[in-house]
């Protein structure tokens, strides 16, 4: 799959200045070369290593939206995205998405007023919205818009790029979104997702990156601390409330 992929790997080029913030954050220490060769790769880790910075490079430089969007979408809310994507280098594939989106929770209702704004406007084109599902984004809740753009505007070809995405989705959706996900893997997309969901990042056959302070590593999943975590409080949470209490 390696040849199919549009990003083979990113990498981290010169010397960010120590009085940069970035500089600090536990993945920019580490980054030398991230090596990609799935079609779906989680980036995970606690609070506080760089996911959602780390990712969020990764889509600007690609030349997504710092806010989220397509690749069409040039609004800006407020300039607060760090400049890490000035010090990296996206290895691209030989091949060229069709299509592409970053998603990311903490900005979608700037995505939403984006695409209300611009139906808005005398056009003799379609409504944006229609590629969306028809309704707007802002009347429906956080996890049905963010469940209406994957559905309804994740074509295929394409470079999905998620920031945490279970902190609009419930259990079900999460589920759903897997499944929307395989059906897109299928047709030649690629996931790069930043999660703590254990759900999520069950996706088989996927690379699990943890980023933590000691550096970055290919961990297996059920090696991973969310899944262990998760499981020893479902199989017995009063045992861990005595731990915790």
């Amino acid at each position: 799959m390696k040849n199919g992929l549009y990003i083979t790997g990113i990498r981290l080029d010169g010397e960010i200045p120590k009085e940069n913030y970035i500089a600090a954050i536990p993945v920019v220490k580490h980054l030398k070369e991230l090596e990609i060769n799935k079609s779906v790769i989680f980036l995970v880790g606690e609070n506080g290593t760089g996911k959602s910075t780390f990712l969020e490079a990764v889509a600007v430089n690609y030349g997504f939206n710092p806010e989220g969007g397509s690749r069409n979408f040039t609004f800006s809310t407020r300039a607060t995205h760090s400049d890490l994507y000035k010090y990296i280098t996206v290895c691209k594939g030989i091949s060229r998405p069709k299509d592409g989106f970053f998603l990311r929770a903490e900005s979608l209702y700037n995505v939403a007023t984006n695409i209300d704004k611009l139906d808005s406007e005398p056009s003799f084109d379609s409504k944006i919205i229609e590629g969306y599902g028809g309704r707007s984004l802002h009347d429906q809740s956080h996890g049905e818009s963010f469940s209406a753009i994957i559905h309804n505007r994740f074509f295929g070809n394409g470079l999905y790029i998620l920031d945490e995405p279970e902190a609009a989705l419930s259990p079900i959706r999460q589920l759903s979104l897997l499944s929307k996900m395989n059906e897109l893997v299928k047709e030649k997309s690629q996931f790069i997702i930043a999660t703590h969901s254990p759900i999520i990042m069950a996706y088989p056959d996927a690379d699990i990156y943890v980023l933590s302070e000691e550096g970055i590593t290919i961990t297996p999943y059920r090696e991973t601390e969310h899944y262990r975590i998760t499981k020893e409080f479902l199989d017995s949470p009063e045992r861990m409330f005595r731990y915790l209490f």
